[in-house]
């Protein structure tokens, strides 16, 4: 427990500390007009309270990654906090902030602009990337919360899966259409309270049962084997395990629609870079619950019979809350996923209409550019329901796609970085995160199963060759950078 109450500690030491770094180097400027005031439509930039878009940029980035991802990465043992903590502050957070801020300075710019705007030539590449990678989480995110529902008002067969399904996809459909502040706006207070007081009652949980739990000083050895999981190593596969609670490309597709509703640029490092430490503290809880469940007796305790992501959270939610207090947890979980999906969607159409100058302000227009998109997720979900392992497959690329989308974002706040300070250091802040997560996500597609299937044994060779590659190319930009400035002088 002293592992996890220290880790917790350092996330807001890092919220407080670090975040004003971070805001600083950014250079946020309270009287800038934003594109919520200068570009008002009324559909998608639309003036929003502080409070109200902290709470949908929370939900937006929020999927099951900060629950079920923390769930997988505590079985490799407490160093699952350390990459929680580290990834969050020094890498996520950054992320999170800069999508946000520069989204802003840009118009609005959707994430695939952005990139874009930075790197030449790779506007179309991160459209058609950026937007497959939406449509496989609107497709997991209808998955995952139906076959929870399925259970929970259902007999959990295929046929009450697909009801529920439906019903989501449904939800969707309506959300990505209408405007953001009439549907999204109005039902996300409902989806917090949900998701919220999930973390919580686990937490106090936690406190007054104050388990035995595994900590930094007995080791941080791979532990994995001890609860069934052999053939993954703590490097690559626990950097691509925890990805929402940590960093995740798939928040910077989400920033810029908050990015569209923000009156004051002041109020970017509580809301972007504030939701994702408040995401780490969230993964964080998950983290050490799955910790007791299986280390210190807790699969025993309530009797579960499996040890996969909603197994721990159903047994472990109505053996600590009751039934009444279960329901409420287990409507948290599904609440994550929801509005995670609902957003993807939104974002996916987004995506589109600005690489084809499609305006958003009438209904016909968010219509013809959503119908592919409502297709594609149609397809992706029949694949899923009629294959057998089909929702396998779609979450362990959805995951890799996922932290390779960051590596392309983190070099371009590297690039942003570099230009703004040409003699500086301040590029780093950015360039070393995404030089390691360019070895994480290479490594493991070595290395995975699912990729190419490489010896496990290769791991320590392989990463250090990609990592000096990833630190080669970050050079050589840098450099070729530096040199332009100069010659301008």
């Amino acid at each position: 427990m002293f592992s996890f109450i220290i880790s917790i500690v350092v996330l807001i030491i890092g919220y407080l500390i670090y975040g004003r770094v971070v805001e600083k180097i950014f250079g946020a400027d309270p009287a800038r007009v934003t594109p919520a005031v200068s570009m008002q439509d009324g559909v998608d930039y639309v003036p929003m309270p502080s409070w109200k878009v902290y709470m949908i940029q929370f939900l937006n980035i929020a999927g099951t990654g900060p629950i079920f991802g923390a769930i997988m990465g505590a079985k490799f043992g407490p160093s699952c906090y350390l990459w929680i903590v580290l990834g969050s502050i020094f890498a996520g957070a950054v992320h999170d902030y800069f999508s946000g801020m520069l989204s802003m300075r840009k118009g609005g710019a959707t994430y695939p602009e952005i990139i874009g705007s930075e790197i030449r030539g790779s506007r179309v590449l991160i459209v058609i990337f950026t937007t497959f990678l939406l449509l496989m989480v609107g497709t997991v995110f209808v998955y995952s919360p139906a076959l929870i529902l399925g259970g929970m008002a259902g007999d959990g067969t295929s046929k009450w899966i697909l009801i529920w399904a439906l019903i989501i996809l449904g939800y969707y459909i309506i959300a990505t259409l209408l405007p953001i502040d009439k549907l999204i706006g109005r039902v996300y207070p409902f989806f917090a309270v949900a998701l919220l007081f999930m973390a919580v009652a686990m937490m106090f949980s936690l406190f007054s049962k104050w388990p035995s739990l595994p900590e930094f000083w007995d080791g941080l050895q791979n532990r994995a084997p001890s609860v069934g999981v052999k053939g993954q190593n703590i490097f690559p596969c626990l950097f691509i395990t925890v990805a929402c609670g940590a960093v995740s490309g798939f928040h910077a597709t989400q920033s810029p629609l908050m990015a569209r509703c923000l009156k004051n640029e002041k109020m970017g490092r509580p809301i972007f870079f504030g939701a994702m430490i408040t995401e780490g503290i969230v993964a964080l809880i998950w983290a050490a619950v799955s910790s007791w469940f299986f280390f210190d007796g807790g699969m025993a305790e309530c009797g579960a019979q499996g040890t996969s992501a909603p197994q721990v959270v159903t047994a472990v939610s109505k053996h600590w809350l009751g039934i009444a207090g279960s329901i409420l947890a287990i409507l948290g979980v599904v609440a994550a996923p929801i509005t995670s999906g609902d957003t993807a969607l939104r974002g996916a159409r987004l995506n589109i209409a600005d690489f084809l100058h499609v305006k958003q302000d009438k209904i016909w227009n968010r219509l013809v550019i959503s119908l592919p998109i409502f297709a594609g997720v149609g397809a992706l979900l029949w694949f899923n329901i009629s294959h057998e392992d089909g929702f396998n497959v779609i979450w362990r690329y959805f995951g890799l796609s996922n932290q390779t989308l960051a590596v392309f974002f983190l070099a371009t706040i590297t690039v942003w970085l570099a230009r703004k300070y040409p003699t500086g250091w301040q590029f780093l802040i950015a360039g070393i995160p995404a030089v390691f997560m360019f070895t994480v996500c290479l490594t493991f597609f070595c290395v995975d199963k699912t990729c190419l299937g490489l010896p496990l044994e290769w791991t320590g060779w392989l990463s250090a060759c990609w990592a000096a590659v990833a630190t080669a190319i970050l050079v050589a930009f840098i450099a070729s950078i530096r040199r332009k400035a100069l010659s301008k002088k």
